[in-house]
């Protein structure tokens, strides 16, 4: 994990549980005498995880619909502290502005990027009524001037339709659908819930809708069509960026982005646990445009 990751030694349950007496109920002594939770159980996932935001970041307010994803904090922070150092990197500290695609109902990473480093965001989500949730996650925590949601009409554009010609953001965030299909996400799902030693009726213990875990063609179709999409702004963000959870749709990414006319990319890996994933990074700017961008 990032060394500004604060849970990269694992969870106090006893500090969780002060700051968030809900959880109380899902804590239990395994046979290590370590305490921990039933982590195929969806409450108690979504406990635990409401019990971070309340604890380390705080977020006083974090609802939303038993159906929509629930998105484990600590990985979604390490692609936070990932941005930080990449836009660091590029000479960019002051005035960060994120956009943000597919927020979904929780609105988590910019509630996540805007505690931990104070960035604003614009948001895009395609379902109305998550957008409805998302704002509410807003506007409880008083974050309205900071982050902004911006409706996408349609569900098989990206960037068309939200990202306007005269909007500046210095990075771009992704949360790709995994899966092609919704067979194939419960397929993955049993896997899953094998190796937490559960048997018999297949719950997700994340939750999500279809629209936020599959994509017609899968990962791969979607990243091609945020690289496609991305090449047709330019100059409106400094970096593009996305999660890529397959290895193998990387090579194809870089293939395309230098077609497109990518200037410069970059992967950046990410460790946690036993699983590893990736943030590939791109830019169309040249380096003297990369120069005046703060100016």
């Amino acid at each position: 994990m990032h060394k500004n990751n604060i849970h990269k030694s694992g969870y106090d349950f006893s500090v969780l549980c002060e700051a968030y007496p809900k959880l109380i109920p899902f804590v239990f002594n395994n046979e290590y005498q370590t305490h921990t939770i039933d982590f195929a159980n969806p409450e108690a996932v979504k406990n635990l995880n409401t019990a971070l935001l309340f604890t380390y970041y705080n977020i006083n307010y974090w609802e939303f619909l038993d159906d929509n994803l629930c998105p484990p904090i600590p990985g979604r922070v390490e692609y936070i502290h990932h941005l930080e150092m990449l836009l660091k990197s590029s000479g960019i500290n002051n005035n960060i502005s994120v956009l943000d695609i597919g927020t979904g109902a929780t609105c988590i990473y910019p509630l996540l990027g805007h505690q931990a480093y104070g960035w604003k965001f614009t948001a895009t989500e395609i379902d109305r009524k998550s957008l409805q949730q998302a704002q509410k996650n807003i506007d409880e925590n008083k974050l309205g001037d900071k982050i902004h949601l911006r409706f996408q009409e349609d569900a098989s554009q990206i960037f068309k339709g939200v990202l306007m010609q005269s909007d500046k953001f210095s990075a771009s965030i992704c949360n790709p659908p995994f899966f092609k299909s919704e067979e194939e996400m419960m397929q993955a799902t049993t896997k899953k819930l094998k190796g937490l030693g559960k048997n018999g009726d297949v719950i997700r213990n994340f939750s999500g809708k279809l629209n936020e875990l599959c994509y017609k063609g899968g990962e791969k179709a979607f990243l091609h069509n945020y690289l496609y999409e991305s090449s047709l702004f330019k100059s409106n963000c400094f970096w593009y960026t996305t999660l890529v959870s397959k290895k193998e749709n990387v090579k194809s990414m870089y293939t395309s982005l230098n077609k497109l006319g990518a200037t410069k990319i970059k992967t950046i890996l990410i460790q946690l646990g036993n699983k590893t994933s990736r943030i590939v990074t791109w830019t169309f700017l040249t380096k003297e445009e990369q120069k005046k961008w703060n100016s």
